[in-house]
Parts: C-alpha cells; sequence; structure tokens
C-alpha cells in the first residue's frame, strides 16, 4: 500500500495512506493491523485525512516494510469490530454539532418576518415539553425552560429565545454524543473474547478454537466458564448467572430444551449447547441495551443533581416573582428566569461520570456503572485474593513428587487432564506444564466433579482420582499416604504451594507450585495506604504457614488463610455492617461470592468468566497499579463535580445579581448563563488524570 511520511521522530511516525477516501471500515482495518503489529504500541487513525499516527518500539525498517506490505482485503478483521466501532458515531455527532451551527449563523441574515416565525415554530418543541411536565403536575426543568423562551418571544425578544434554544441544543447533542459513545466504549470492552470452546463431536470433548464453531455445532461449556453462543440445551444441568444480560442477581436453572444466552455463566453444573448464533453482534447489541436502561449507569451524584435541579425550579420561579413584585420590572425580573441553576447541574454531572467511565476504559478498566466510582472514592477496606492476584496470574509447576506406582510425567499428564476443564490459575499452570513437556492425553476420565475452593473428583477407569488441597484430600476425603513414602513428604520444600493428587484412597503425588509475588504489589499496597485506604486484607485458601510469608512480604495489614469462599463474603458483610466501603479484588471462581458482597468487586481479567462477569469493575491489565489508576480516576472525579457545583453556584449567583441590579440585560443573563453551562459540560468532557499524573503512573509502570 503507498503512503507518505508526514512527520516522524524517535518511536512515532505520522502517515498518509494514498487514496481519495478513507471508509470508516478502512479506517478501523488499518486500525487493527496496527494494533496487530507486536512492536506498535498505540495507534490513531484518522478517516477524514487518511493519516495515521504510529508509535512504535524496535526498528523503524521493520514498521516500514510491514506498511508497504498492507492491504485492506489482506487483512481478516473480526466483523464483531467492524459492527462496534464508534467511528460512525464520532462523524454523525460531528456534523450534527456544525449542522446547528451553520443554522443558527445562517438564521441570522433572514428577513426579520421569516426568522421570527422560524424561531415561534422552533420554540414549540421547548414549549410542548413544558406544558406535558405541567400536565404531569410536575414544575420541572422543561417549564422553566419553556416559560424562558415563552416569555422572551412574547416580548419580542426573538433574539433571545433564538440563542437560548441554541444553546439548549448544543447541550442536548453533546450530552447524547458523551453518554453514547461512553456506552459504547463500555459496552465493546464487555463484548465477548472466547479465543478456545469444547467442542463434542463422537462422544469427545475436543478444544478448539471458537472461530471454527458452526451453527448447529454441539459445545460443552463446563462450572466457573462463560457461554460462548446462544443456543439450545440438549444436555446437563446447570444454574446460570445472566446477571450481564438481564440484571437478575439469581441464577437461572438451565436444562434440557431451554435456551441459553451467550455472555452468561455457568454457576454450578455443567451444558451441552447446540449452536445457533455465532456472531458476536447479538451479544453486543444486547449489552448496548442492557446498559443504557440499568439504572446501574446512575451513581448517586447524578440522581442528586437531577432531584436538585428539579428542585430548584420552582424557587427560580419564585425569585422572579419576588423581583417582579419588588422592582416592577418585568426586565429584572426576567434576569432571574433566564439563569437558572437546574440546566447546568442536570448536563455537567452525568457527562462527568460518563467521561470516567470512558476514561476507564482507555487504561483497559471496564467500569459497569458510574456508581461503582464514586463507591470507591469513598471506599476505606480493600480485600485482597492472595493466588492469581498479589501473586502473578501464571504460577509455575516446579516439581511433581510421586507417592506411588507412576513416575512425575504420569502424574503430570492426569492432573493435567482433569486440571485443564477449570479456570483456574493453578488449573492453568498445570495445563501449561504438561504442554511443555509434550504430554498429550485423550479424555481418559469419566465426568469432572468440582468442589469450589476444595478441589476436583473423577474416575479414572474403575480408579477414583482427587486434585486439591491439603484440607480436601486428607480431611474431607481421608486419603492416605503410605508408610514407606511418610519421610519424603514430610521433607517437601515448604516455599511452594502444594497440590495433592490421590487414588483410590492414596496420596499419588505433589505437585510443588511457584506462586510468585508480582513485581509491583508491594510498591501498590504501600501506595493504596496513601490514596486513603485505612485497612488492607488479604484471604487465602492457601496454609497459614504460606499466607503469613506473602502477608509479611506485601505489607497488608490483616490476613486470613485456608478461608473457604463464604468466609471471604462472610468477612466483607461484616466490613460493611461497620460502615466501611469495601472493595473487594479477585480472579477465580470461589472469589465471586466476596465481588458480589463488596460495595465494589473488581476482577483481574486473567481470571474466571464468572468472577468478570460478577464485579463491578475488571481490569484488563495484567498490572495492579491500574488500581492506583482507579483509585485517583474515582478521587478526581469526585473533586471535578464538586468544582461543578460550586461553579455552578457562583456564576449563575452573579448573573442573578447582576441581572437583579440592572448591570446586565436579560438576552446577556441568557447567553452567559448557557455560554458558562456549555464552557462548564465541556469541561467536565476532558481527561480527569492530568498529564503530570498520566507522567507520573507511565514512569511507576516502566520501574
Amino acid at each position: 500500500m503507498k503512503f507518505v511520511i508526514k512527520h516522524e521522530m524517535s518511536g512515532r511516525i505520522r502517515i498518509h495512506m494514498v487514496q481519495a477516501k478513507m471508509s470508516f471500515e478502512q479506517a478501523d482495518t488499518l486500525l487493527y493491523f496496527l494494533e496487530s503489529l507486536s512492536y506498535v504500541t498505540k495507534a490513531k487513525v484518522y478517516e477524514q485525512t487518511a493519516d495515521a499516527a504510529i508509535f512504535y518500539t524496535g526498528s523503524r525498517e521493520q514498521l516500514i516494510i510491514a506498511l508497504k506490505g498492507f492491504r485492506y482485503e489482506k487483512v481478516d478483521v473480526p466483523q464483531a469490530v467492524l459492527e462496534s466501532s464508534g467511528r460512525r458515531l464520532n462523524a454523525k455527532y460531528r456534523e450534527k454539532l456544525i449542522g446547528k451551527a451553520v443554522l443558527h449563523l445562517f438564521t441570522k441574515f433572514l428577513p426579520t418576518p421569516v426568522r421570527a416565525g422560524y424561531i415561534v415554530f422552533k420554540s414549540l418543541k421547548y414549549l410542548r415539553h413544558g406544558f406535558q411536565c405541567l400536565c404531569k403536575k410536575k414544575l420541572e426543568v422543561p417549564v422553566l425552560d419553556a416559560t424562558a423562551i415563552g416569555i422572551s418571544i412574547v416580548r419580542g425578544d426573538f433574539r433571545t429565545a433564538s440563542s437560548v434554544m441554541f444553546l439548549l441544543g448544543i447541550g442536548e447533542i453533546l450530552e447524547e454524543w458523551t453518554h453514547k459513545k461512553s456506552v459504547g466504549d463500555l459496552a465493546r470492552s464487555m463484548s465477548l473474547n472466547v479465543g478456545k470452546v469444547w467442542l463434542k463431536r463422537e462422544g469427545q470433548e475436543i478444544l478448539v478454537d471458537a472461530s471454527e464453531i458452526q451453527p448447529a455445532d454441539e459445545v460443552v461449556v463446563h462450572m466457573g466458564n462463560l457461554i460462548p453462543f446462544d443456543g439450545l440445551v440438549v444436555g446437563g444441568e446447570a444454574m446460570v448467572n445472566q446477571a450481564s444480560l438481564t440484571g437478575e442477581s439469581l441464577p437461572v436453572k438451565k436444562e434440557v430444551d431451554s435456551y441459553a444466552y451467550a455472555g452468561t455463566v455457568v454457576e454450578e453444573g455443567e451444558l451441552t449447547i447446540r449452536v445457533k448464533e455465532v456472531s458476536g453482534s447479538t451479544r453486543y447489541e444486547k449489552i448496548i441495551t442492557m446498559i443504557e436502561e440499568s439504572e446501574k449507569l446512575k451513581s448517586a451524584v447524578e440522581g442528586k443533581a437531577e432531584h436538585l435541579a428539579d428542585r430548584l425550579v420552582p424557587y427560580t420561579f419564585l425569585g422572579t416573582l419576588l423581583v417582579g413584585l419588588f422592582t416592577r420590572n418585568l426586565t429584572k425580573a426576567l434576569s432571574v428566569l433566564m439563569v437558572d441553576f437546574s440546566c447546568a447541574l442536570k448536563l455537567a454531572m452525568p457527562i462527568t461520570v460518563l467521561s470516567a467511565i470512558r476514561e476507564a476504559s482507555a487504561h483497559h478498566i471496564t467500569v459497569k456503572g458510574g456508581k461503582y466510582l464514586e463507591a470507591l472514592s469513598c471506599a476505606s477496606t480493600i480485600v485482597f485474593d492472595k493466588t492469581g492476584t498479589l501473586t502473578k496470574a501464571q504460577p509455575t509447576v516446579k516439581e511433581v513428587v510421586p507417592f506411588g506406582d507412576f513416575n512425575a510425567q504420569e502424574m503430570l499428564r492426569v492432573a493435567a487432564c482433569l486440571e485443564e476443564h477449570f479456570p483456574h490459575s493453578m488449573a492453568k499452570a498445570v495445563v501449561r506444564a504438561a504442554q511443555q513437556q509434550h504430554l498429550e492425553h485423550e479424555e481418559m476420565h469419566s465426568k469432572v466433579d468440582y468442589i469450589v475452593a476444595h478441589g476436583i473428583t473423577s474416575y479414572i477407569g474403575d480408579k477414583r482420582v482427587i486434585i486439591g488441597s491439603h484440607h480436601f484430600v486428607f480431611e474431607d476425603e481421608g486419603c492416605k499416604i503410605r508408610e514407606e513414602y511418610q519421610e519424603r513428604f514430610e521433607r517437601l520444600p515448604t516455599e511452594f504451594s502444594h497440590l495433592y493428587l490421590a487414588m483410590d484412597g492414596e496420596l499419588a503425588a505433589v505437585i510443588l507450585i511457584e506462586d510468585p509475588l508480582r513485581e509491583e504489589a508491594i510498591e501498590v499496597i504501600a501506595q493504596l495506604k496513601t490514596e486513603g485506604f485505612r485497612k488492607i486484607v488479604m484471604m487465602t485458601g492457601d496454609s497459614e504457614r504460606t499466607a503469613s510469608a506473602i502477608a509479611a512480604r506485601v505489607g497488608v495489614d490483616e490476613y486470613y488463610s485456608e478461608v473457604l469462599p463464604e468466609d471471604k463474603a462472610n468477612f466483607v458483610l461484616k466490613e460493611r455492617e461497620r460502615g466501611s466501603g469495601v472493595v473487594m479484588i479477585g480472579d477465580g471462581i470461589n472469589d465471586s461470592p466476596a465481588l458480589s458482597a463488596a460495595d465494589v468487586g473488581i476482577a483481574i481479567s486473567d481470571g474466571a468468566e464468572i468472577a468478570r462477569e460478577i464485579a463491578d469493575i475488571t481490569i484488563g491489565a495484567d498490572n495492579l497499579r491500574e488500581l492506583l489508576t482507579l483509585r485517583r480516576l474515582s478521587t478526581a472525579m469526585m473533586r471535578r463535580i464538586d468544582r461543578n457545583y460550586k461553579s455552578i453556584l457562583a456564576i449563575n449567583g452573579t448573573l442573578i445579581a447582576l441581572g437583579v441590579g440592572g448591570m446586565i440585560q436579560p438576552t446577556t443573563s441568557a447567553l452567559l448563563h448557557n455560554a458558562s453551562t456549555l464552557a462548564i459540560s465541556l469541561k467536565s468532557m476532558e481527561n480527569l488524570l492530568h498529564k503530570d499524573a498520566k507522567e507520573k503512573l507511565k514512569q511507576q509502570r516502566i520501574l
């Protein structure tokens, strides 16, 4: 593909694609191609000018060669990427803003009678909305707008009426644009990203790429996994969490002949589903509808602003009446009517919250509602699960110690065969170790049963196989260690986590797993304390020995070992009863009850699907420093809201005083009021984390 280099510096290049016009689809295709290059750290494509700004690491020549070989038709872009792009939406609203501004300017050159008729016609919409409010016996903002516009027209002040309607219209477009863009960004980040699925073929379960699945194929979804496609249940029975689509908090039972929806999660049991839909667009559309209709999107401050705005309307009318009675001056009375607090309150607060959600998505953080950012800003207790959260998301198998008649490789093969069905970081470590040793296997076991926070049971032939924690294997299941292996068992190194494999009631192997602490964990815990968290807690199902060692290194205030899922949830509930705002961070199936119980549940992206679905916030980056970004973002959002309240009060109060004092005319009051509302709203759309804070975060990530 031909292109021209317009500007470049170290690590950054701006190019112009040599073509007559770039379509939205072509822009998305080019962006998808650039982002797929491992050495490209960031890219932006501008369809209006057919330009692209590319940030990269490594060799410049490597990038140039890739660009020379680029062809639109050669890039296989997922349909969901094209369908959910925000480019068309942005172009639509840019055109709306430009069109409204041009039309407003054009009307100034119309003959006075024609201009007056046009303004009266345009005012009918506002007058109708105000009248409808009165019919419902509500004295709210539309009544105030209608009164201000109506009185201006009656007085023959068409310029003021036109200016008020123009600024109200601009505000409506900006609010709608910001809302839809934020919702779209949020929905795209929540859309399905399924890589592998279990295909049922000739009685066997085969792990295949999701892209290979066709309608009428049968896929098996195990407990804790996300249902990847819409379809009919043809086997199994399960409790399914549908909160991501319906908002229902309680799981729904699914059995043969019931219908399962993509994006919902199997909490208990397993299902075999005959696929009906393979496109991701249906999921995307459902999420868009859910977010737009859900009250989750609204924070308490948004609701407070809306209610306050409506409550202020009667006082604005009262102020207008009193000024008219005392001054006997209609112009001064209109100065109060032209300036109200409610318009700015209703516009600026939601835009601030939605902008915060949008900014979070730029950091690969999915926030499912404004109220969660608000709760995060004032939370005082933060609870961490250990495995996969404070420790690395990819624990590794250091050694397999056999205790029976089989060798280490055979025991690892059996363990991987069982563990590959379940989405926990320890299970993934076992499967990964088997793959690295090229240990292949067929499904040699019968139905696998998973006991949350304990382990797995199954049968291989007539042998009952158990894999799990010390408590599960030795205490719950009563497995024994053969006498000749007792000394070997006691000499097992204590610095690793232990996963126990037993067959027919006897210990067969111990898998030693290293779960190293995240490099940033100690620093993040320390900084969370400076960000205002008074209590930082670690909870884990590991032994007291392992838990105490990790807790001492990371610097948490409290830790709890050998806890069950209900123990985590009960702790969270007790903290909330004491009046503390609680944030819970986890990544596994066993964390989901606590994630639901917390004021804010945060899931790590590499964890179980059910944790991500239940959580209020999902961190997409594999870095705990994003918690600091979240806290700072939520705090900055609340600070901006507070500043907005003060600014609106000061500006509009001053305008009313000037108007009543006769120092400015109602026309000027209306213009300044609407201009200030627009300015505050535009300011509210800006990113909350300033450049210096962003640079600080960037340096921290590098360090």
